[in-house]
């Protein structure tokens, strides 16, 4: 993965950072390592400010629909396309059991991990490159891909001032196959829910169970 990121004009470091990024719990269980999921939290806000920026410059498009059009660009299924377009699936580094399983969670959340490696390694303007090089090209060609309901019901939530938090209600299943049970709960009442096979997945579930019933 160093070699292709070089290919970018990118030169990371920080090896041991770069192999966390690439690594899935189910690796990291297996071999007392780290995983990837703190540097995806970095790495999705990285993505959110740079992909705003460009709608914010590029077009005069209102609050509320350059939303869903970063929402749709940020997506699981735009993540796993873009990091396609680098083969980093081939890098990631799984445990028994879930080698023929990297699906697209997977590769989605490595792809903002790899993002936090380069913001962390080589800084804001290295980063903002490397994700408009990649995301700009199917923006303008006005790809569509499915919305990011997260980010639309935070947009929601916001415009009302309400409080809004993801609560895990079970989690159960093997640890190369687990399924999460999540609630989305807006001023603590319980608006949607839904199951997904990571906490992101039933997070985005659950989210798009709740934006669905509230825009009725």
């Amino acid at each position: 993965m160093k070699e292709k990121l070089k290919s970018y004009g990118i030169n990371i470091k920080n090896d041991d950072l770069l192999n966390m990024a690439l690594t899935h719990s189910s690796f990291s269980n297996e071999h007392n390592t780290k995983n990837y999921e703190r540097l995806e939290f970095l790495g999705d806000a990285v993505l959110e400010l740079v992909i705003s920026e460009y709608l914010f410059k590029h077009t005069d498009k209102k609050e509320g629909d350059m939303s869903k059009i970063r929402a749709s660009y940020v997506c699981e299924e735009a993540l796993d396309a873009y990091a396609k377009d680098i083969n980093l699936q081939e890098y990631i580094l799984v445990g028994h059991g879930q080698e023929k399983d990297i699906n697209s969670t997977i590769i989605a959340d490595v792809f903002e991990s790899v993002l936090a490696v380069i913001y962390l390694e080589c800084g804001l303007l290295v980063v903002k490159k490397f994700i408009l090089d990649l995301i700009v090209p199917y923006i303008e060609k006005e790809v569509q891909f499915k919305y990011d309901y997260k980010s639309l019901l935070q947009e929601m939530v916001q415009t009302d001032r309400k409080s809004l938090e993801y609560v895990l209600v079970k989690e159960e299943g093997p640890a190369h196959k687990k399924t999460f049970s999540v609630e989305v709960h807006i001023d603590n009442m319980i608006y949607g829910s839904g199951v997904g096979n990571s906490k992101k997945e039933a997070e985005q579930n659950a989210a798009k169970d709740a934006y669905l019933k509230s825009s009725r």
